[in-house]
């Protein structure tokens, strides 16, 4: 995923630790089925929940909504997008087991040949959703992820950057 520079034995452990984030967040994805998206509109920060659902290489989330939303219009207007998937279960414990990954990047419609292809994604993971999303008045869309953070056991921040 992201492109690792150096030799010996520090190449390998940083390939090591890239592939633990990326098992980690694929886990998270698997586990979670909703997803807090963050635009915005001229400074003012709006957030939803969302389905979402995530490309095999994880460079890609994708998530549908109506054409006529607020959280449309922030993206039509600034495709900057965050995206954050967490596993609280609203317990003590949270505070050492909780994890959180934070997505950033653009989000665009998805319209071209590939919407099939995402669509099957979108719906192997969420078939109960298949009536509003094959709406003509839902879009279907992709956040293009440049960088992931995890954050784990309340101060734990890795950083995961794709290519």
């Amino acid at each position: 995923m992201d492109e690792i520079t150096g030799s010996g034995s520090k190449r390998k452990t940083l390939l090591s630790e890239e592939s633990e984030l990326e098992q980690l967040i694929r886990e998270l994805f698997v586990s979670q089925k909703f997803a807090v998206l963050g635009t915005q509109n001229k400074g003012q920060p709006y957030a939803n929940l969302i389905a979402f659902a995530a490309s095999d290489d994880l460079k890609s989330l994708y998530f549908a909504t109506a054409r006529a939303t607020r959280k449309y219009a922030n993206i039509e207007a600034d495709a900057r997008v965050t995206v954050l998937i967490d596993n609280r279960s609203n317990q003590d414990s949270d505070f050492s087991q909780a994890a959180a990954v934070t997505a950033t990047g653009r989000a665009k419609e998805v319209v071209d040949s590939k919407r099939d292809e995402v669509l099957a994604i979108y719906l192997t993971k969420h078939p109960m959703l298949e009536e509003f999303v094959r709406s003509p008045t839902c879009a279907l869309l992709r956040v293009e992820v440049q960088t992931y953070y995890l954050v784990r056991r309340f101060q734990n921040v890795m950083e995961l950057h794709v290519k």
